[in-house]
């Protein structure tokens, strides 16, 4: 009997060490997928080898990413370059692709430099990246100053531009242009955890869950210094944002429209794509999940962005497609099916996570272009 108890007692020593190993494992994956580092791009994309550049063309590793049609950056460090399309003309190695190189921003694009594809097009502020007159503003956020860009135009509505997972508000400079032709002024906004903002009281993300509460800020802010209504534009997680801020804002009144960019819609498959994207063992992944959602405050009381159509009050136009691993397209299709008196899905194929622009600039700005012109 003494035997059969001390080898049951030893047993479940040994399930109650494998089981708290197994959820400080799973909290360790979880503050991997939800550390905010700002500069630090998404896992996932390949890095890619430079082969050559020259006369106005890059040669390129072969691959699925390096492939896709459209305008991107590539990045390394110390390293940043902008790519057009694809080059038909001229020959090329089995394993390699050429593509139109735009333009170097930083440093060189030597032989063998391994690079990665990135949304981010633009490096510097609006001034060094576009030549736009800007004002460097701070907007008082609850957890101090938050830095911004300011654009001016002539209009009285004002677009605000909240950036995602993996990128800072560097990367909403794609569409300036555009809005400035529109003669909208913008605010590009930092929120807590990005370089020069506060940071959150436990260091990490929370996927929007209390970052849109500094998005609130911003609102307060343009209304203060002269907007009358404000769109909302943001990718990714800065969609999650939006989405929060259109259902809970104080001032939620004063927004007429909202633009999601690849919008993270579904917490659980999201934190699922990032904790895989670390390299989190896959029996782990499940316990990263559970152990991030607490983390993040994403409680089973707290429902997704999005979730409930009719909270809806203002236009939305959502550009996503079935490429993204990251924000599953699902959601999005569901709520503009939902809502298709107020919700238009502009659909972007062969284009990853928060780079719906880069796929296809002319009809991603035309799509806009149609939306925006009533909530001018």
């Amino acid at each position: 009997m003494r035997t059969a108890t001390a080898t049951a007692a030893a047993v479940t020593t040994t399930l109650i060490g494998a089981g708290a190993a197994a959820v400080a494992a799973g909290r360790y994956a979880a503050d991997a997928a939800l550390r905010n580092e700002p500069g630090r791009p998404l896992p996932g994309g390949p890095r890619l080898s430079v082969h050559s550049a020259a006369d106005g063309r890059v040669v390129l590793t072969r691959s699925l990413a390096s492939l896709r049609p459209g305008v991107y950056g590539l990045a390394a460090p110390g390293v940043h370059a902008v790519v057009g399309p694809v080059l038909d003309e001229g020959p090329s190695a089995p394993d390699t692709v050429v593509r139109r190189l735009i333009a170097v921003t930083h440093g060189s694009l030597d032989p063998g430099t391994r690079v990665t594809l990135t949304p981010q097009v633009h490096l510097g502020n609006p001034r060094t990246a576009l030549g736009f007159d800007h004002a460097d503003v701070d907007v008082p956020g609850e957890l101090g100053p938050l830095p911004a860009w300011f654009v001016p135009e002539a209009r009285d509505t004002w677009v605000i531009t909240v950036h995602g997972l993996g990128a800072g508000r560097e990367h909403p400079m794609v569409v300036m242009p555009f809005l400035r032709r529109q003669r909208l002024p913008v605010l590009a906004l930092a929120y807590r955890g990005d370089l020069g903002a506060p940071a959150s009281p436990d260091g990490l993300g929370h996927l929007g869950e209390s970052e849109w509460r500094d998005l609130d800020a911003a609102i307060r802010y343009a209304v203060r210094y002269g907007a009358r209504r404000v769109v909302l534009h943001g990718w990714s997680t800065g969609a999650a944002m939006a989405l929060h801020a259109v259902e809970r804002s104080a001032l939620a009144g004063r927004i007429c429209g909202v633009v999601l960019d690849s919008p993270v819609l579904d917490w659980h498959a999201t934190l699922r794509a990032l904790a895989a994207a670390r390299r989190t063992p896959a029996p782990l992944i499940p316990l990263a999940v559970r152990a991030a959602e607490g983390r993040a405050g994403l409680r089973a009381d707290r429902r997704p962005p999005g979730s409930d159509p009719g909270a809806l009050r203002v236009p939305v136009l959502v550009f996503h497609g079935p490429d993204d691993t990251l924000a599953p397209w699902e959601p999005s299709r569901r709520l503009a099916a939902a809502r298709p008196d107020l919700v238009t899905l502009h659909t972007v194929r062969n284009a990853a996570h928060g780079a719906m622009w880069n796929a296809d600039p002319a009809r991603y700005e035309e799509a806009l272009r149609r939306f925006l012109v009533p909530l001018m």
